[in-house]
């Protein structure tokens, strides 16, 4: 049986704040770039272990996407559900990758 794969409410103003800094420099890819980010979490359903644990955060998970892109998300085995916590691009605030991740 599949896993289901939700955002959280943070997870879907990332992926619009990402989207917005894309359009604000190449309009024609940040819908793709959006929809490439989606289908990749959306991949999880299937394998959601791929993703190496999050280092210093126990039950996150990190999954690069595209050289600027990360996921994060947690697994969560008894109810078989992915929750997207943050969509991250690394070049609006680098150093904003640094843990905790503003969870």
């Amino acid at each position: 049986m599949d896993y289901k794969v939700v955002l959280t409410s943070r997870a879907q103003r990332d992926l619009f704040e990402i989207v917005s800094f894309i359009a604000a420099q190449h309009p024609p890819a940040a819908g793709k770039i959006g929809l490439a980010l989606l289908a990749a979490a959306e991949s999880l359903v299937l394998l959601p272990h791929r993703g190496p644990p999050l280092k210093g955060r126990p039950g996150l998970r990190k999954l690069p996407h595209l050289p600027h892109h990360l996921i994060i998300y947690r697994v969560n085995e008894p109810t078989r559900l992915v929750e997207i916590i943050r969509f991250w691009d690394a070049r609006q605030n680098p150093s904003s990758l640094i843990p905790p991740f503003g969870l």
